[in-house]
């Protein structure tokens, strides 16, 4: 009983995640998107947060750009604000990253399976 109650716990995160596949499609399709969030020296305060969840709601799929910061901070502001907001960092370059988390009621990006 023990065993059969672990894997389905065990199944949950795998779902979320996505494959390199499907990344590689968010990566293309957000290749044309301009960023929408703007976050500056004052890192991921809560309004920023908050539009963020905003806007990955809307959209889905986001691309957020962060500038004046080291690449540390940086790394870890953009780790941050997909953790607040429940998404994944689906692909960063420089100061550009893309977001994604899945809108269950109205799903808008279809992912390749």
């Amino acid at each position: 009983m023990t065993v059969s109650e672990s894997k389905p716990s065990q199944s949950k995160p795998s779902e979320n995640r996505l494959s390199e596949k499907q990344r590689k499609h968010l990566r293309g399709l957000g290749h044309a998107l301009k960023p929408i969030i703007l976050i500056g020296n004052a890192g991921a305060t809560d309004a920023v947060i908050a539009e963020a969840a905003r806007a990955l709601h809307d959209h889905e799929l986001v691309k957020i750009r962060v500038s004046g910061m080291e690449r540390d901070v940086r790394d870890d502001t953009i780790a941050t604000l997909a953790s607040r907001t429940q998404s994944q960092v689906v692909g960063q370059i420089g100061h550009t990253a893309l977001l994604f988390r899945r809108n269950p009621e109205r799903p808008r990006v279809l992912l390749p399976t």
